[in-house]
C-alpha cells in the first residue's frame, strides 16, 4: 500500500469495493483477461498468474522445491502462497474448490 496518499481509510475500501464489483461484472475468461491485461502490467499479471498455478500444485500435496523446479517461482513465495491457503482469508482455498467444482460438475 502506498504511504503518503490523500485517500482515507473509507475511500480506500470503497475503491477496493468498486473494483471487486467490476471484476464480478465480467462474464467470460476472455472478458478477465482483456480487463486484467488493461488493469496490471504484465510482470503484475505473470505474479498473479505465478502464485495461482503454485496453489493448484499445493493442492495436490507437492514439496515447495518440485514446485519451484516446475515453475520457477521462489520458495518464499511459494510459502507464502501455502500460508495463505492454510490461514489466509480463505479466497484462495475457495476459488480452487470452486474451480475444481466447475471441472468435475
Amino acid at each position: 500500500m502506498k504511504t503518503n496518499r490523500p485517500v482515507t481509510l473509507r475511500q480506500e475500501q470503497q475503491h477496493e469495493r468498486a473494483l471487486f464489483t467490476a471484476i464480478l461484472a465480467l462474464k467470460s475468461v476472455e472478458e478477465c483477461r482483456s480487463f486484467f491485461r488493461d488493469l496490471c502490467t504484465p510482470t503484475e499479471l505473470q505474479a498473479m498468474a505465478d502464485r495461482w498455478a503454485v496453489v493448484e500444485l499445493l493442492e495436490r500435496g507437492m514439496p515447495y522445491r518440485d514446485i519451484h523446479r516446475q515453475t520457477g517461482v521462489s520458495v518464499t513465495t511459494i510459502g507464502r502462497v501455502a500460508r495463505y491457503l492454510a490461514s489466509g482469508n480463505g479466497g484462495y482455498a475457495l476459488a480452487a474448490q470452486r474451480v475444481d467444482g466447475a471441472a468435475h460438475g
